[in-house]
């Protein structure tokens, strides 16, 4: 290439550039937030459940790692697709809630369903409790603790005492993880303490309002966040945090 003054300007042809995908910044998977993942897939802050959506049993849930504390007392999600039924629930759950039924359905959980408006705590039988939900819709949950409430949370967000002294211990918990509901009354009444003294105020939000409130006793160890969805296609975008900075 010749400019116009007659100076020769040499393009050099053999440049090397970066793929597009090479240079986009790292996405926070957001995996690391959750302690169970079961029939449902984190795509960043977005769940998407995975199951078969046939029956009951084929519940997808999805647990927090860390509960709610008087700190980070609230946590949100979105309807993004309701799929078949938008079977989706919002609620808390004891720490090892078994992993295929709905928060609210067993013992040690409390939960808000989208798909019929009712509240379940801690029975498969539910109450009218607040409207249906939709697409676009956003459900929230939180605890409002008492002024003079303790965390006895340790730094992983687990509970202070909740590990088995033995090794037949170990097997019992495994095995309860998929809990018949005569075995989910050994965790309330039975060998594991789960109740704490304390009672706490549980609310679910609709869009930004508060639609209603229940008091429950709260497990030792705490509620942690959870999610639950059981048909086809449904995906929820969930913030853990949106009450902080």
């Amino acid at each position: 290439m010749q400019s116009s003054v007659g100076n020769v300007i040499h393009v050099p042809l053999n440049l090397s550039w970066l793929p597009e995908e090479d240079s986009r910044m790292s996405v926070d998977s957001y995996e690391d937030d959750w302690y169970r993942l079961s029939d449902i897939r984190v795509n960043g802050q977005v769940l998407e459940y995975t199951g078969r959506g046939k029956s009951i049993i084929d519940v997808g849930l999805a647990q927090a790692r860390a509960p709610l504390t008087t700190t980070n007392h609230y946590f949100e999600i979105e309807i993004i697709d309701p799929g078949e039924n938008c079977y989706i629930a919002i609620g808390l759950t004891r720490r090892n809630y078994p992993k295929h039924r709905h928060p609210g359905w067993n013992k040690g959980s409390i939960g808000y369903h989208a798909d019929d408006g009712k509240i379940f705590v801690g029975s498969g039988l539910g109450d009218p409790f607040g409207p249906r939900c939709y697409k676009g819709d956003h459900m929230g949950c939180g605890i409002i603790f008492p002024r003079d409430y303790v965390c006895d949370y340790d730094s992983d967000g687990g509970s202070v005492d909740m590990s088995p002294s033995s090794p037949t211990e170990v097997d019992d918990l495994l095995l309860l993880l998929d809990t018949s509901d005569s075995e989910d009354e050994d965790w309330w009444n039975g060998r594991y303490e789960m109740e704490c003294d304390s009672k706490v105020k549980v609310f679910f939000t609709r869009n930004g309002k508060t639609i209603g409130i229940r008091q429950v006793r709260i497990p030792k160890g705490g509620f942690f966040p959870t999610v639950g969805m059981l048909s086809v296609d449904e995906k929820v975008r969930v913030d853990l945090r949106p009450l902080t900075g």
